[in-house]
């Protein structure tokens, strides 16, 4: 294949940059620009030998690449956007990209759904890698197992995180129906991405559009659980097996047993016993996970003992219940969880990996959808699993109008009624000096957000690590 040069503009994204680091393994040259260019990201692409341009600007696209990759966050009113239009540049958007670049031609295995959509497609990439299978991928988050987002490879396979957003300003469809399907596995379906979709049918829409590329010859591997994925399963044009905890699945799992440090299960495979498989994962909604992976390894031949040695040894993804520091038996953990039915199975998870200690939860309501007050009665009874909940301002509260934004100290006053210890604070500095103050020994403290959240986890590290030595008392957990 001949040799190209791409620009990227807007490369600091996580899944741009994993492109990137795609190209570059395919020979080609690759630069990049973006607004603010700052490490970690500058110094992966600089490691990678990527030239990064801070800024955007019309002379970053002089002399002319052979393609203008246009990410998702750009749009009309770009400097570089407005002049690649005035040169009639060739442009894509990033999915194109990956389908003609680097899926067409393999077996695509895409992971799609509302929920675990990262988690699931890295225990695919990593049972995969056990089996001797070498997939080429691109997964948005790092597989602590592998140290990276992307790999390319000579397999004939392709794994990716099938994402249902939008994929540039010039293709408002979901990105995930360029992806060539040959393999789905579905996770659950609820509303969300209120900024693209009005309303659930409108999600529906969008998945149904994916299901409905797979070939006759493809597999669908589903949710049995969930309402919505079983609704829209039964129009696929493929074959459809079903994994679950709940209803009748072709793949079930039972005998659960979740402890302090792993998740313990038996499946059944059409009613029979298929093996029993552990993982350090903890959680119902990480048994599924698990439960689509088995289903997916047992399609493509992999052996249920090496499915069982990579689900033990299964090391997660960055900023799914990821310990992040312990100071003085406080333990701080990251999680990218915004959704309200995420922030449940996380305080859930974390409660089943830390019992008898007590769970502060900090959230930030950042995604578009967290922003919308028709959230607000799921984010009360999710807040619920915490001991104490505090609540950060609303992410640019600007963009939602008023009469339809989430109202974090609603949130806290419902919670308080129900004999909670519930905050809604002005600011992360807020939200560091109260945490700092009630936190002792034994506590665990999640941070929930999709975001950067301010830098509060490296801000209430160095805080509690200043406050080390009073914090073995009793705490105050009242709420402000």
């Amino acid at each position: 294949m001949v040799q190209k040069h791409y620009h990227l503009i807007g490369i600091c994204g996580t899944a741009m940059a994993g492109l990137a680091g795609l190209l570059k393994a395919a020979g080609d040259r690759v630069t990049g620009s973006d607004q603010d260019v700052y490490p970690p990201m500058s110094t992966f692409l600089s490691n990678l030998g990527i030239p990064v341009f801070n800024g955007y600007r019309e002379e970053n696209l002089q002399p002319h690449p052979d393609v203008v990759v246009v990410g998702n966050a750009l749009s009309r009113g770009n400097p570089e956007v407005e002049y690649m239009l005035d040169a009639k540049l060739y442009y894509q958007s990033l999915p194109e990209v990956l389908k003609e670049r680097f899926i067409r031609g393999r077996h695509s295995i895409v992971v799609a759904g509302t929920h675990g959509k990262t988690t699931t497609t890295s225990l695919a990439i990593w049972t995969m890698v056990q089996a001797g299978m070498n997939p080429s991928f691109l997964v948005g988050g790092i597989v602590e197992n592998l140290g990276t987002s992307y790999q390319l490879t000579d397999s004939g396979f392709f794994v990716i995180e099938g994402d249902e957003y939008d994929t540039a300003f010039f293709d408002k469809g979901p990105k995930f129906v360029h992806y060539l399907p040959d393999t789905v596995i579905l996770n659950s379906i609820e509303f969300d991405h209120a900024d693209i979709y009005p309303d659930l049918e409108a999600v529906k829409t969008a998945f149904h559009r994916l299901l409905n590329l797979i070939p006759r010859r493809g597999r669908l591997i589903a949710d049995g659980d969930s309402p919505v994925v079983r609704e829209l399963a039964i129009k696929a044009w493929c074959p459809v097996e079903f994994f679950g905890l709940e209803n009748d699945a072709d793949w079930k799992a039972v005998d659960i047993f979740i402890g302090q440090g792993h998740t313990e299960f038996r499946v059944l495979a059409r009613g029979e016993t298929y093996g029993r498989f552990q993982t350090p994962l903890v959680g119902r909604f990480n048994v599924k996970n698990c439960l689509a992976v088995i289903a997916l390894a047992a399609a493509l031949g992999i052996p249920k003992e090496t499915v069982a040695h990579a689900l033990r040894s299964f090391r997660s993804v960055k900023r799914r219940m990821e310990v992040r520091g312990e100071v003085n038996g406080i333990l701080l953990v990251d999680d990218f969880a915004h959704h309200p039915t995420a922030v449940r199975a996380t305080l859930e998870a974390l409660r089943a990996k830390y019992p008898g200690r007590r769970l502060i939860a900090l959230f930030e309501p950042r995604s578009r959808t967290s922003r919308l007050r028709l959230m607000e009665a799921p984010y009360i009874e999710a807040l619920q699993m915490a001991d104490v909940a505090v609540l950060a301002p609303v992410f640019k509260p600007d963009v939602v109008p008023e009469p339809d934004r989430l109202r974090p100290e609603a949130i806290a006053a419902a919670l308080q009624r129900q004999g909670k210890s519930a905050s809604a604070l002005d600011s992360v500095a807020a939200i560091v000096d109260y945490v700092a103050r009630i936190a002792r020994t034994g506590d665990v403290i999640v941070i929930m957000s999709n975001g950067g959240f301010g830098g509060i986890h490296e801000k209430l590290l160095a805080r509690l690590q200043q406050a080390a030595p009073s914090l073995t008392g009793d705490g105050v957990a009242g709420g402000i």
